[in-house]
């Protein structure tokens, strides 16, 4: 799935002037980088920002903001990537319109996020908001961008046994017992997946199979994908 984000991200950044608003310890935003113009990276939390320092090497800027108030000029920008943080804003309204502020015209926006109507969707316990594909149609037409969504990661038919782990991820889930700590989530899926696969520190090309997300119309429930992509065009 990460690499999925930043492939998808990485045909709309060919030769443009990029930033990655909650760039994280910076795992994509080198690879973004490989394909853009320039990039600028951005987080709130120092020590993320520390550890891309220390991926990136200083090869690239990296600033401390806030996503409801962008440090850029406006126009300046060709193309904002925000993935998996929307649903912890508690402005994204305001995030929005900084955006259309920072990016030149016809710049883009792409956001990822965890599509809510998913049968297995388990809720971050710090998060504000997740967003349907309907819900992320409508927020980013308020703020005033040309909207497609795509759908990424199809819900297959499962074996039995994956289907009896999706059942009680679900019941956990309902009975809100899915720890909140990345440790004890990481304790459960050994239990139930097995080994798991090591976090990278960066990404290069290839370094596993690519899921090509899918458009999705705006205007109906989707539920047979897993993750949600929206690309937002400022007019």
């Amino acid at each position: 799935m990460l690499y999925t984000r930043y492939r998808f991200a990485s045909e709309f950044c060919r030769g443009k002037r990029i930033l990655e608003v909650a760039c994280g310890q910076g795992v994509g935003l080198g690879y973004l980088a490989r394909h853009a113009r320039d990039a600028v990276g951005g987080d709130i939390t120092d020590q993320l920002l520390n550890r891309a320092r220390h991926t990136l090497q200083g090869t690239l800027p990296l600033l401390r903001l806030e996503a409801e108030s962008l440090p850029l000029r406006t126009a300046s920008r060709d193309v904002i990537v925000c993935f998996e943080a929307l649903y912890y804003l508690e402005h994204p309204m305001r995030f929005l319109q900084e955006c259309r502020r920072v990016l030149a015209p016809q710049g883009l926006l792409l956001l990822c996020t965890v599509n809510p109507e998913w049968a297995d969707f388990n809720p971050s316990p710090y998060s504000r908001q997740y967003y349907s594909t309907q819900q992320l149609s409508a927020l980013l037409q308020e703020a005033g961008l040309q909207v497609e969504v795509f759908g990424a990661f199809p819900v297959t038919k499962a074996s039995f046994r994956a289907s009896c782990v999706s059942w009680l991820k679900r019941v956990a889930v309902r009975l809100k017992l899915i720890p909140s700590t990345m440790a004890g989530k990481r304790f459960l899926k050994r239990m139930f997946l097995g080994r798991l696969v090591t976090y990278p520190d960066r990404l290069c090309e290839g370094i596993v199979s690519y899921s090509q997300p899918l458009p999705l119309p705006s205007d109906r429930p989707t539920r047979n994908h897993k993750i949600l992509f929206a690309v937002g065009r400022s007019v």
